[in-house]
This record gives C-alpha cells, structure tokens and sequence, in this order.
C-alpha cells in the first residue's frame, strides 16, 4: 500500500463494525507502539463546540510560540486535515509510516477505521516534538480511542442528545460518556452553563479539579467587547463578574484573573463566546506549565479559524456554512441566521444523516427557510433526498415553502443560485459531507442567477 488512499481503504475493510465502543483493543495496539506524550496534553468532549474550542486552543497557544498539535474529527475535504501540526495540515507522506507503524503493531487484532486512523494519528503527534497536544474525542468520551491518552486538562463543551444509540437515551446517560475522559487531580473545565448531574458527580468521585462556566469562571459583555473572569479555586461566586483582579488579601469572591475589553472571537455565532471562556478557564488551569500572554489571547481570538461553523462568505448572495447536524447545533444555526438580519428569501440546501431527530431539526429551522434544496449523500449512513423531503412534508407548516430534490450538494447548491437573488441567502447545512462536497473545490463566491465557477 502506497498511498493514503489505500491506507484508509484498508482500515475501512478490518473490522466488522463501523463503530464498536471500548478501550481494550485500541489500549493493547497502543501498549505494543509504546505510544506516549512527553507534553501537556488538552482533551476536549461535548456534543458541539469541540472543533471551535480546539480551534481556539490551538491558535491562542500558537500565538504564544507553542507548537502545537490538534487531533480532530471528521474531516471536511481531506482526511489530512485530521491532524494539524503547527497550524498546518499534515501531508499525505507524514501519515503513511504511521499508519505502516499501527499495522506491524496491531497482529491480529481487529481495528475500526477510527480506531486505527486515531492511532495512526496520535504517533505522528508524538513523535512531532510538540509544546502541547490537543485531542476532540471522537463519539462520547469514556469509550473512544482518544480517551486511553491521560490528558493533563480535559474540557467538556456543551452536551445534548446525539449518537444516542451509543451513549444513552438523555443527557444524564450522554454526560456519564463525557465525563470519562476526566483525570483525578488534574483539571476539568465544563464549559456547559447547565452540565448534567452526572458530570459533576462523576468529576467529584474521582476528585476532579472541577471547574464550571458561571461558578468558577464566566464572562459579561456589551455588543463590542467583552470580558473574562476567573475566581480563586473554592471561592464563592461573585455577582460582578468585571471586578478588578484579586490582590493579596482580597476577599475570596473577588476574581482570581481577568481579561477586559476582549474583542468577540472570529468564529461566528453566540455560542462561541461559551466556548472561549472555556478555553480561558482551560489556559488558566495550566499556566503553570504553558503560560500565555494577554496578547497571545487577543491575537488567537481574532484570527482563529475554522471552516465550516457559521462561516459566512460574502457575496450575492450571501451564503452562509455550518456542519450543524443535530438538534442542538441546528437550534444554534438557527438563532444565528435570525440574528442576521432581513433576507428577502433563505435558501437551505440540506443533507443528512438518518440516524438523527429530523422532525425536530425541521421543526426548529423551518420557519426560516423558504426554499428546501434536499441532497443525497455519498455515504449509506445519510438519508435520501427524497426521504428528507418527505419528513420535511410531514411536518412542514409553511404553504409558501418550496423545495426539490438533487443528487449531489453541489448540485443543490447550484440550483440555489441559479434561483436566488441578490439580496437573498443560501444557508448550507446538515452534515459534514454535505459542506464538505461544497468546500471541495474551494470556497464557492456567489452571484445571483450564476452558474458555480466549478460547474
């Protein structure tokens, strides 16, 4: 095998089952590559916002002059983009000796395609000579292949129903997964302004160095800026959360550390302002051993990047780039459309999985969209166009909403513009292969009634 290609080909064909959940195959591969991290090492679960938090990581320390190293999945375009080194792709030649290195190791032990890529991944990372290491756990947290690395600081992002088939029917049962990737002694940043019970429970039993979004840290703001403070650890919470930091002998409820007129993160949307504090609250954890600069934090905060969260790309007409695909991150899509201001017309091309709560995904963007452009996509596990349409029909309360069929998202994409106007909006969402094919010749620029420059 020669390329990356037939490489993940292979891994595709080792195991019976695309997802099988537990550590003892994936911990025996990983026993035998000797496989370990000589730096601090960030693991980041939760239901949505790990990608932007990885994102926001990885640049502020970036900025601060670490090198840095971030596991992430899935992809958008290209597998490579998996693992970023120094800001950068890795390329296709630096992950097939990884992947040669996890086949000699494995015997015969049956990997998933997660499984082995994660390992394939997680070696080439340590051996990069990284300042730090940052890992999104793949699918819940307790039993995924990230969760056999000790992270010396673990974040939770927000937690919501998804993959409940794997990690439970309510966000208790999905907050116990999360949890498990929590270290005892070492610190826990919840970032969830409401985490569920068991979260907290489970961080308590094996003393977690638990800290929580509005307890121990939180965040005030106005429409141009906004600030950050952390307490002392034990403090009682404070009800100004813009006080001046604490000076010896202080009152324990006065902040511990504060960063003011913060300029809003360059990731889109009002969540991510969640997920910054989380990502301060995590830098402060491990200033001991990776301390960062005010400035290093402003400069991550206003050039961070990540495609496909909210991204929204100018033209006529607008179109806007989200891989929301479940009920929590499509509510958030769709308080960030609303906060857009007036489109005469929103077209949305949609493409997703079957496996998700598509009547409450409907039901909670609907009354935003006005032309449907349903998508087929290139993997079994999606929904056919058609069936989309007809859960859409089913539940569908707008006799003024349009909507069709197409085999591709590029082909719905341009169908969109072909019809939209200038003033108008094209919201593509649903999944990552859905934005994914329409970011694979590059970011589309848009003008109404026009063909794609690619078609």
């Amino acid at each position: 095998m020669e390329t990356l290609a037939h490489w993940l080909a292979h891994a595709e064909r080792l195991h019976t089952r695309t997802i099988e959940l537990g550590l003892e195959r994936v911990r025996a591969v990983a026993g035998r590559m000797a496989l370990r991290f000589d730096c601090p090492v960030i693991t980041v679960a939760g239901t949505n916002g790990k990608g932007s938090t990885c994102a926001m990581l990885e640049s502020i320390l970036g900025h601060a002059g670490y090198r840095t190293g971030v596991y992430s999945s899935p992809h958008l375009v290209r597998f490579e983009e998996r693992c970023r080194i120094g800001g950068q792709a890795v390329d296709a030649a630096d992950l097939i000796a990884n992947f040669e290195a996890v086949e000699r190791a494995r015997g015969d032990i049956s990997l998933t395609y997660f499984e082995f890529t994660t390992l394939a991944i997680l070696r080439l990372m340590s051996v990069s000579r990284l300042d730090v290491a940052i890992l999104e756990v793949g699918l819940g947290g307790r039993l995924d292949a990230v969760n056999i690395i000790d992270a010396d600081c673990a974040i939770i992002t927000s937690i919501d129903l998804d993959h409940t088939e794997f990690l439970g029917p309510d966000r208790e049962s999905i907050g116990f997964e999360k949890a498990g990737i929590l270290r005892g002694g070492r610190p826990a940043i919840v970032s969830d302004p409401m985490p569920p019970e068991s979260v907290l429970v489970h961080a308590a039993a094996i003393g977690a160095d638990l800290r929580r979004f509005g307890r121990d840290f939180n965040v005030a703001g106005d429409p141009q800026q906004w600030s950050w403070s952390v307490r002392a650890a034990g403090a009682a919470p404070s009800q100004d959360a813009g006080a001046d930091p604490g000076e010896a002998g202080a009152p324990p409820d006065r902040p511990l550390r504060r960063y003011a007129g913060l300029a809003y993160p360059a990731l889109r949307g009002a969540n991510q302002l969640i997920n910054a504090a989380g990502v301060l609250a995590a830098l402060e954890a491990l200033r001991p051993v990776l301390p960062v600069t005010a400035q290093a934090v402003r400069a991550g905060f206003a050039t961070v990047e990540l495609p496909g969260r909210f991204q929204v790309v100018a033209g006529q007409p607008s179109l806007v780039l989200d891989v929301a695909h479940n009920t929590h991150a499509v509510a958030a899509l769709a308080e960030n459309l609303d906060a857009m201001g007036f489109f005469p017309v929103t077209h949305a091309v949609f493409g997703a999985m079957a496996d998700k709560d598509l009547d409450a995904m409907f039901a909670r963007i609907g009354p935003l969209i006005d032309r449907w452009y349903f998508t087929d996509l290139p993997t079994p596990r999606a929904a056919a166009a058609l069936e989309l349409m007809a859960r859409w029909r089913a539940g569908n309360k707008r006799s003024d909403a349009e909507a069709g069929t197409y085999a591709s998202p590029s082909a719905a994409l341009q169908a969109a513009a072909s019809q939209a106007d200038p003033a108008d909006r094209i919201v593509v969402f649903g999944s990552f292969f859905t934005v994914g094919a329409v970011l694979e010749h590059g970011t589309p620029r848009l003008q109404a009634r026009q063909p794609l420059p690619d078609a």
